[in-house]
């Protein structure tokens, strides 16, 4: 089954996560999403595989969560959060692993665990 890691080399937390995913034999497809970042249609399914809160995915201490006006008590849809995240793809958190259908943000890095 392929793995991919969404990932951003200046990101601790993903250094240590794609460490943790090779300490256990996994290579993953890594998606450097700054530099090529996810169409909103990827996000959706993204946001679909962490679960109910699409919430989970955004930066919210981003000063440009600040300047859009984002905060954590904002009832926006799934496909409203997949569109500020594809149009603002640093405001993605990381780093996501996804494993077949299911994904897990890699904070702490052995969340990815539960879904390999």
């Amino acid at each position: 089954m392929k793995t991919r890691i969404y990932y951003n080399p200046r990101c601790s937390k993903c250094r240590q996560t794609l460490a943790l995913l090779r300490e256990r034999g996994i290579e993953p497809e890594i998606i450097h999403y700054l530099d090529n970042p996810p169409s909103r249609r990827t996000i959706s399914t993204l946001l679909r595989c962490l679960g109910d809160d699409p919430r989970v995915a955004v930066r919210f201490k981003e000063p440009l969560a600040r300047e859009l006006g984002l905060s954590r008590r904002d009832e926006r849809s799934r496909t409203e959060w997949a569109k500020i995240l594809a149009e603002h793809p640093a405001l993605l958190e990381r780093p996501i692993v996804v494993h077949g259908d299911r994904a897990a943000l890699g904070r702490p890095p052995e969340n990815v665990m539960e879904i390999l």
